[in-house]
């Protein structure tokens, strides 16, 4: 029996949909940020993914580069009290984290399994 054949699928679009980085259509979550132990679609094993703290400096990254320049700017232009400031921008990366953070870690599992960190079985 041979094996079904897998088209390559792009790590970028399969991790940011959160998809299977192997078939491109089975979810890549059972949770928020937990793993589906392996895809309803292809059987891909993805117990062995570890992305590892890679998401999280990405996106501190990110919303760093977003976030500071607007924030630079607010003061220059509006000048608002810091409390304001505190509110504003706590809000604004902590909304932007938890909307980053799930596609973020799906884009770094899919690499991982692009460049042969998962194990696909063959």
């Amino acid at each position: 029996m041979t094996d079904p054949f897998y088209p390559p699928q792009s790590p970028i679009a399969t991790g940011l949909a959160c998809r299977c980085p192997r078939c491109g259509q089975g979810r890549l979550f059972s949770g928020y940020l937990e793993l589906v132990a392996q895809c309803d679609i292809c059987g891909l094993n993805l117990r062995d993914s570890d992305s590892g703290d890679g998401p999280a400096v990405f996106v501190i990254f990110a919303l760093g580069f977003i976030v500071v320049p607007i924030a630079l700017w607010v003061e220059a232009r509006f000048q608002p009290p810091l409390w304001l400031h505190a509110v504003l921008w706590s809000c604004v990366i902590l909304g932007g984290a938890l909307a980053l953070l799930r596609p973020f870690k799906g884009v770094m599992v899919a690499l991982q399994y692009k460049h042969r960190g998962i194990s696909d079985g063959s």
